[in-house]
């Protein structure tokens, strides 16, 4: 019997980018396939036994993991809890547990439990660990500065995702970007070259999903997918004709520059083929601190007039968007909330600038003194701690950031973006579009649950208007609404998150007022008064507590135990005060 090979994909926590809100109206649990597990399990030799274990999909089972010889498990930073309940599953059950993907090779060193550590891109780092893992004697870290060619990469083992509840279906054709964003960590893992699978490859890989019967949309996960413009290129003039002989089975949406904006051939070539959306890192509309930062490609041409050059061919722009930069004034956050409902970005994914390890800002904040510790739950778009001093006061930082995510996703100005896309959005004359049973059943929850939310009045508003203005639209309007729905649910958690958070300070704060205020009786007496005070006040936390939603209170553990801890060390300094009888 060969070996028996049990890939895990941990947990995501609730996130912008998950839509765990929205795919239930579509009868799914998790956006796309992990991909990378997937091309690895395409490198595995012939004999291992693989079984592919998506946490985001279904729970791990000790009968799987039992039943395992070896783990193997990649995981990007926002995942790291799982990861480590991952690791201590595994080894509670005594198997070997190998890990790789984006976290680990930027943070390998403080993640406790792993045996086998297999870093950077898995064609450069995988055979050897498979060679001494078969032999008996494998090292605990596989390293590599090697940019491999991807043109030997062999296609994901798509059929292990197959009926597994997935919304969309992802691909790769090149990895590394040319550009040198001070912030970003892609050209620290994938390099500044970028490198592309050939058109025949991604081409063999689509022709494996479609006679599977995948149909509906791709997410190409490239990280600058026109990168290499000429490769690009060459991939959609035989793209095109791919799609046309088979009726359009395909969407697809991207990462890309702005710089796209500038090149009308390459987007009407785009737009031929079935792209429909493309996110960009816009990051600010203030062009000082994009040169600062290293974005030269932003500075090109007028923001505003690329992203909505962008849209009248027919593609929809998500934007990525950042505050905390050392240049940021206090007028930051207005004006990234005017460009975001000017440039009627309906998807705008605003964070917190974070130090990522083993990026360029991560070395000159070192190099400044100005780390206070590594990123924390790799999600900076609600774990609202800084990882370094900001040149703003953090308060405002904190508190302008919240009024940002406050006012985007307000539902009649979400609403406001979304139709004002619609209206300059080219519809795809070349793709047939057909409602399928699933945006029918979108729509119906749609109809039942959003009509009666406390946004109801916005909703309907939103979808009559959309319909009469765009009527062979109906599909796209229906999805907007629906991700709406999942943002302001996202946004109206992370605050109150927030706001509880502040909350336990304001709890603390009045213990130690308590404390420090004359008081009539003994100390013995005063000591009784404040025990049963520190009681009410965690009555009170748990109340507020039970009030968040569900999926956020882990985010609030960390605080809830440390407001604990300050009671109780507030209480024994008090006690050690108090004289012995």
């Amino acid at each position: 019997m060969g070996t028996r090979a049990l890939l895990v994909y941990p947990e995501m926590p609730p996130t912008y980018w998950s839509m765990r809100y929205a795919l239930p109206f579509i009868g799914k649990k998790a956006v796309f396939p992990p991909l990378g597990l997937l091309t690895v399990a395409a490198m595995l030799p012939k004999d291992f036994e693989i079984t592919l274990v998506d946490m985001n999909l279904e729970p791990l089972r000790d009968s799987a993991i039992a039943r395992a010889d070896v783990i193997f498990a990649s995981a990007m930073i926002v995942q790291k809890a799982s990861l480590a309940q991952v690791i201590a599953r595994g080894h509670a059950h005594g198997k070997p547990v190998v890990a790789g993907g984006p976290y680990p090779t930027s943070c390998h060193e403080e993640i406790q439990g792993v045996d086998h550590f297999v870093l950077n891109e898995a064609e450069a780092t995988l055979p050897a660990f498979l060679r001494d893992f078969s032999r008996g004697r494998a090292q605990r870290i596989y390293t590599s500065a090697e940019r491999p060619d991807i043109t030997r990469t062999p296609a994901p083992r798509f059929d292990l995702a197959r009926d597994k509840g997935y919304a969309q279906m992802a691909l790769q054709f090149s990895r590394g970007c040319p550009h040198h964003c001070e912030f970003c960590d892609i050209i620290e893992l994938f390099g500044r070259k970028p490198r592309t699978k050939t058109p025949a490859q991604l081409l063999h890989e689509m022709d494996l999903l479609y006679e599977a019967g995948w149909r509906g949309s791709l997410f190409l996960v490239d990280d600058n997918f026109i990168g290499n413009r000429r490769e690009v290129k060459a991939l959609l003039s035989e793209l095109i004709p791919w799609q046309r002989a088979r009726h359009h089975p395909f969407t697809f949406f991207t990462e890309a520059s702005l710089d796209l904006a500038g090149d009308e051939p390459l987007m009407d070539q785009m737009v031929e083929a079935g792209f429909n959306m493309v996110f960009m890192g816009l990051e600010t509309p203030d062009l000082c601190t994009l040169k600062a930062t290293g974005k030269p490609q932003n500075l090109k041409a007028d923001m505003l007039a690329s992203v909505r050059s962008i849209q009248r061919k027919g593609m929809e722009v998500s934007g990525g968007f950042i505050v905390g930069f050392d240049s940021d004034a206090e007028d930051i956050f207005e004006r990234q909330i005017r460009f975001i409902q000017e440039a009627a970005i309906p998807t705008a994914m605003v964070g917190l600038l974070t130090a990522l390890p083993k990026t360029q800002l991560h070395r000159r904040l070192q190099a400044e003194g100005r780390l206070t510790g590594e990123s924390g739950g790799g999600n900076n778009t609600h774990d609202l701690r800084l990882n370094f001093v900001p040149r703003m006061a953090v308060g405002k930082l904190i508190e302008g950031y919240e009024h940002i995510l406050a006012e985007i996703y307000r539902p009649d100005r979400y609403f406001e973006r979304c139709l004002r896309l619609l209206r300059r959005l080219k519809r795809h004359r070349g793709s047939s579009r057909k409602i399928h049973v699933t945006e029918l059943r979108a729509f119906a929850l749609s109809l039942i649950v959003q009509t009666c939310s406390r946004y109801g009045w916005a909703y309907w508003t939103f979808l009559v208007k959309g319909f009469l203005a765009r009527p062979l639209m109906a599909a796209e309007t229906v999805t907007m609404a629906v991700k709406g729905h999942h943002y302001f649910k996202m946004t109206r958690s992370v605050l109150e998150l927030e706001r509880f958070k502040r909350t336990l300070d304001g709890l603390i704060r009045s213990l130690e007022a308590r404390m420090n205020a004359p008081a009539a009786q003994g100390r013995r007496a005063r000591a009784a008064e404040l025990g049963a005070y520190r009681d009410r006040l965690l009555r009170q936390m748990q109340t507020r507590y039970r009030r968040l939603h569900k999926d956020f209170r882990g985010h609030a553990d960390e605080a809830v135990a440390a407001f604990r801890a300050s009671l109780d060390d507030l209480l024994a300094r008090f006690a050690a005060d108090v004289p012995a009888q």
